[in-house]
């Protein structure tokens, strides 16, 4: 019963991190966007989402890690679940070292002292963030997937 409680967790958990990042790739895709739009919308989203994306996805891959370790025995369900491990893991060195430091310089800008090449960031920004999307759906898809192997198996 624990176990099932704690898969359970696992697809919710995986699901808010990957359905938000895939709510920005639809919904906020800054291409389009004036130069004060984009400050002022990704300011806005760093703030905003900062705290809860970070809690996710060490949650998410916390949770995943533990539910490989007690699904040890059925090697399919603990390989898929190490590999969304590594999804998440891939999720946070991305965000790390890609996204991150683009964030900590977009919150130094004000209207007045964006930098020339602002779009440059923005489109490295982007693309890291799409990666880091796709990284946590194939997760989300390995956690769903293997729930679903284990609870048949049983």
């Amino acid at each position: 019963m624990a176990t099932q409680i704690l898969r359970f967790i696992n697809i919710v958990i995986a699901a808010l991190l990957a359905g938000t990042s895939f709510g920005i790739w639809i919904g906020f895709n800054p291409l389009h966007l004036s130069q004060s739009t984009y400050l002022e919308q990704q300011q806005n989203m760093i703030l905003s989402l900062k705290t809860l994306m970070v809690s996710l996805v060490v949650i998410a891959t916390s949770l995943t890690a533990v539910s490989a370790f007690f699904q040890r025995k059925n090697k399919a369900v603990f390989i898929s679940l190490i590999m969304a491990s590594i999804c998440f893991i891939v999720c946070i060195l991305v965000t790390k070292f890609g996204n991150v430091p683009i964030d900590n310089f977009v919150m130094t800008w004000t209207a007045q002292t964006m930098p020339a090449n602002w779009t440059e960031f923005r489109d490295k920004w982007w693309e890291f963030h799409i990666i880091r999307t796709i990284a946590e759906l194939v997760a989300l898809i390995l956690v769903a997937w293997s729930a679903s192997q284990s609870k048949a198996l049983e």
